[in-house]
């Protein structure tokens, strides 16, 4: 800390005032401001001026600080409806996977949609889209619980029914949380 003695220039830190001390006493130090005005501080509030160039601990920590902060990347500015917007769809419809679904069952068609709706949502994580709506249709609802199941087992998503206008009650829209 900086030892003042009366007729020293001073700067206070948190304020835009400068002066000259006139007085130190136990209770702090009196400055008298550019316009003759007597202020009080504590000896820590205030800097020493010499040759009216000031540079305090405080200032060259400001300035390290700012010039460690990594350059943030300018990002694509995306209108409200594109930033909405997913990303990826996956259309479970097993004549969307399959040329001939005649020769499968039920337990082979459930299989391939689910196979497929893993090896998608895999696909979106490693690429880090951040929405993915798989399209599986109303039904009786077995592949919707299936699919939830499946969803459940990852903790970096969050899922919910997909924008009704566009897709009807028959879409699961998966969010991927990308900071983990």
């Amino acid at each position: 800390m900086a030892v003042f003695k009366i007729g020293d220039r001073v700067e206070a830190i948190d304020d835009i005032v400068k002066g000259v001390v006139i007085k130190i006493d136990e209770n702090g130090i009196t400055i008298s401001d550019e316009d003759g005005f007597p202020i009080r501080y504590d000896q820590s509030e205030l800097v020493k001026v010499e040759n009216d160039i000031t540079v305090s601990n405080y200032q060259v920590a400001q300035v390290k600080k700012e010039k460690e902060q990594p350059k943030r990347r300018k990002a694509t500015l995306l209108r409200p409806k594109e930033r909405s917007l997913p990303k990826m769809e996956v259309d479970l419809h097993i004549n969307q996977l399959v040329r001939n679904p005649k020769g499968l069952s039920n337990y082979d068609m459930l299989n391939l949609q689910l196979e497929t709706a893993k090896h998608q949502l895999e696909f979106a994580i490693s690429k880090r889209l951040q929405k993915v709506v798989f399209i599986h249709g109303v039904g009786e609802g077995i592949l919707r619980e299936e699919l939830n199941f499946l969803f459940e087992k990852y903790e970096n998503i969050k899922y919910y029914d997909a924008n009704y206008q566009k897709y009807g009650l028959g879409a699961t829209e998966v969010y991927i949380f990308q900071n983990q």
